[in-house]
């Protein structure tokens, strides 16, 4: 696999930005693997007393005194063309007034706070000074209905809510009555003409009385901080718990995997509504006190590249969904932009196919990065780094402090595979801070995910002789077909190599000879159309590419493919729906435009 600073190609960026990046954290990846270790990553927060920790107090306090006090946390792009920039010092004291606000109703310690809203700043606002309470925060997607925010909330014990008085209308007004825990409702930018809910507070008018003064509360590092709900694939949501010493891991992982410097303007494109929403579009950046956009806006390719030229965005982190989306929009759009400032883009989801990779250096003169990790572990866990070279299509290799495996499930325990480029499930070694400490009510699922100290991730792999960690697919989306174990992101890459297809999906269905055969789905790309002689194109471009018994026996096309608001290709709902089975969890699912 050809690495990617052999491409010959012309770069976007001049020669003078590329002089002035920053040098890599992680330039010398061995010796810092041999000499890391997550006490001395926690000593360059701030701490409290009594060796408390608390999240929000390292993300909205740190910075906020001395010579970073004015710098900007946020900057904030609304919708309407609207700009808002908040400084550390700003952010500290508006985080404080939330603390008090909520305080102030009798929320303590403990207690649940759930956000729904768009990303304004009453969103980031909130979840900073929730943490500095002491209260547990769990983020909820704008975009759910009204079942699944009543499911989560009722999971969750939510005593309170932050959301807009449109979104409470449309989502919350229905199911109100069925939400037993549920107390006070927090309107962010007032009620309007309407009525308050029951239990609803108009939130300016409550922070206009709140002190800027808090003392933040001393929780625990082992204190839960964070609920965050993920699919299952049938049933109800599971609620990953998530404590306050996570923050050691976003801020290790900010600075390894992110490569943050103090100067960055960062940009996650995430909805706080998924884990890297928050994880990575509120806590990381802030803690390494770098500026932050945020925007309010919705996918558009022209706004998008509007503003990483605008802002000066130097490091870009977003999904591969968006990705294929800038790619199928097509590079002309792109051609009116310079990127001069940005020194690192990386991308997270699901895996990334390497014609994103590649597409990258081609757009921006940059590689994307790939990187991996899961709700559970809170945190990146394997990644293409800026100092690494890039194998496309990797996860990349283990961070510092994180032990990673391949292991093969036997008799009760694994085995660890030693021989390189061996197909067996990821294993991690227990105890990096993020780590989920469970499953809401639901301690048994929990202990399943472990063998002794070995978290087991669901999630095949290989690992190559160089240690590169290559994704096969979930366990349960790994096909098998006349004795073979076919991944299915090995055949959407495939098909994506393909000029007309702008996505892929592959799934396995029943055959009485062979066990599964490799069904895919694709949607093309602008200026192709579907035709008989097109799907035979693309099967015979597969076979060529990927073997007679690898490559898929039908493909069907489709105007687009399920997927997760996160960027995952759901793969078990396009599944079910071609077998006619039950859909499951499909409350995440990202609304078809």
């Amino acid at each position: 696999m050809a690495d990617i600073a052999r491409i010959d190609r012309p770069p976007r960026i001049s020669k003078d930005a590329a002089s002035l990046r920053p040098k890599p954290h992680l330039l010398d990846r061995a010796a810092i693997r041999e000499t890391f270790r997550w006490s001395d990553a926690r000593r360059q927060l701030a701490g409290m007393t009594n060796n408390g920790l608390n999240i929000g107090a390292e993300a909205a306090d740190r910075h906020a005194h001395g010579t970073r006090a004015d710098h900007p946390a946020i900057i904030w792009l609304g919708v309407d063309g609207a700009r808002q920039v908040i400084t550390y010092a700003e952010l500290h004291r508006r985080s404080n007034r939330f603390a008090n606000a909520i305080t102030s109703l009798g929320l303590k310690r403990g207690d649940r706070l759930f956000l729904l809203a768009p990303r304004i700043p009453a969103l980031y606002v909130a979840a900073l000074g929730a943490l500095k309470a002491g209260v547990v925060v769990s983020p909820l997607f704008s975009a759910f209905g009204p079942e699944p925010i009543a499911t989560r909330m009722n999971l969750g014990g939510g005593r309170a809510l932050l959301t807009t008085a449109a979104l409470y209308a449309r989502k919350v007004a229905p199911v109100h009555g069925q939400i037993a825990t549920l107390e006070h409702v927090l309107l962010a930018g007032g009620a309007g003409d309407a009525p308050l809910p029951p239990g609803g507070h108009d939130l300016d008018a409550l922070l206009s009385q709140a002190a800027e003064d808090f003392a933040t509360v001393a929780t625990r590092p082992d204190e839960m901080a964070l609920l965050h709900f993920t699919s299952g694939t049938t049933g109800k949501p599971k609620g990953a718990l998530h404590v306050h010493e996570a923050v050691v891991a976003h801020y290790a992982t900010g600075l390894y995997a992110l490569d943050l410097h103090p100067e960055d303007v960062f940009w996650c494109t995430a909805d706080p509504g998924w884990v890297t929403g928050m994880s990575y579009g509120i806590v990381a950046p802030l803690v390494h006190g770098v500026t932050m956009i945020v925007d309010e806006a919705e996918f558009d390719p022209q706004r998008w590249y509007r503003i990483l030229q605008d802002e000066q965005v130097t490091v870009w982190y977003t999904a591969p969904t968006a990705i294929r989306m800038l790619m199928k929009a097509g590079a002309e759009v792109a051609s009116e932009f310079r990127f001069e400032q940005l020194r690192f883009i990386a991308s997270v989801g699901e895996p990334l196919n390497p014609q994103a990779v590649w597409w990258g250096q081609d757009i921006f003169g940059l590689p994307i990065h790939d990187n991996w990790w899961q709700t559970e572990t809170g945190g990146i866990m394997i990644a293409n780094t800026v100092a690494q070279d890039i194998k496309p299509g990797s996860m990349g290799l283990p961070l510092p402090g994180i032990e990673a495996f391949v292991v093969q499930r036997r008799n009760g325990g694994v085995d660890v595979v030693e021989k390189p480029d061996t197909e067996g499930e990821l294993a991690l070694r227990a105890g990096w801070p993020s780590m989920f400490r469970g499953y809401l009510n639901d301690d048994e699922r929990y202990r399943k995910c472990f063998v002794g100290d070995l978290y087991l991730t669901g999630d095949l792999v290989k690992c190559d002789a160089d240690g590169y960690y290559w994704f096969v697919g979930r366990a349960d989306d790994v096909i098998k077909s006349a004795g073979h174990l076919i991944g299915p992101f090995e055949v959407e890459s495939a098909l994506m190599e393909h000029p007309a297809v702008a996505e892929a999906g592959v799934i396995g269905k029943p055959d009485p000879v062979l066990g599964e055969t490799v069904k895919a789905f694709v949607s093309l790309k602008p200026g192709f159309s579907e035709s008989d002689e097109l799907r035979r194109e693309l099967l015979g471009h597969a076979r060529k590419r990927l073997g007679p018994s690898v490559a898929p026996k039908e493909i069907d096309f489709a105007r687009s493919l399920p997927r997760t608001r996160s960027g995952k290709i759901m793969r078990r709902l396009l599944k079910a729906r071609e077998l006619g089975l039950p859909e499951g969890d499909t409350s995440t699912l990202e609304a078809d435009k």
